[in-house]
């Protein structure tokens, strides 16, 4: 189960988007072939891959990865595919490519605290719960590029001089803008 906008299915005019939003693989084969940007985004800075990732299509994921698209790549809330997955296949795809299961958004939620909040299935929830508990232990901190090590050295630093000491995320309970009426949220 997923949550998306109502009007994100007609909310773009580029093709890429569309395609990885309707699940369209042959598509969106055809058009990365032909030279189409695998990070182009949308008008809220997600791209392809934050699409996919949020209908749980693994192999439009995989394909986009393997035409280059960033895993790393943030929307204008700060939040990786990773936040917007809730379908166990995606999250174990984006985890072992390297993405971090313990990386927070601007309102400093991981994956794991939205997944809560968007009610998604108790298998999610547990495999969440079971990967940031080995990122806990460390047993995911080899994988990591050196732009996602430096960026989590300027955040660490961040919330060590704006004194904040709650921890991992410096997380404290915020609600995310949904960009308007919570009633154009629907269930997929």
């Amino acid at each position: 189960m997923s949550y998306v906008f109502v009007n994100d299915s007609s909310q773009t005019n580029v093709p890429l988007l569309q395609a990885c939003i309707d699940g369209d693989f042959n598509y969106s084969k055809r058009l990365l072939e032909s030279g189409f940007d695998p990070n182009i985004r949308d008008s809220r800075g997600r791209t392809g891959l934050h699409l996919a990732a949020a209908r749980g299509n693994v192999d439009i994921c995989q394909l986009l990865h393997k035409f280059g698209a960033d895993l790393l790549a943030t929307d204008y809330q700060g939040n990786t595919a990773l936040h917007l997955c809730g379908h166990v296949d995606t999250i174990q795809f984006l985890v072992s490519n390297g993405l971090k299961i313990d990386i927070c958004n601007h309102q400093g939620a991981t994956p794991l605290v939205l997944a809560k909040r968007r009610g998604v299935n108790k298998d999610v929830i547990r495999l969440l719960e079971s990967l940031e508990e080995q990122e806990v232990k460390g047993f995911n901190r080899g994988t990591h590029s050196k732009l996602e090590t430096m960026q989590t050295a300027e955040s660490e630093s961040f919330y060590s001089s704006s004194g904040s000491d709650s921890g991992g995320c410096g997380y404290t309970e915020k609600h995310a803008d949904l960009g308007g009426d919570r009633s154009q949220l629907s269930l997929v």
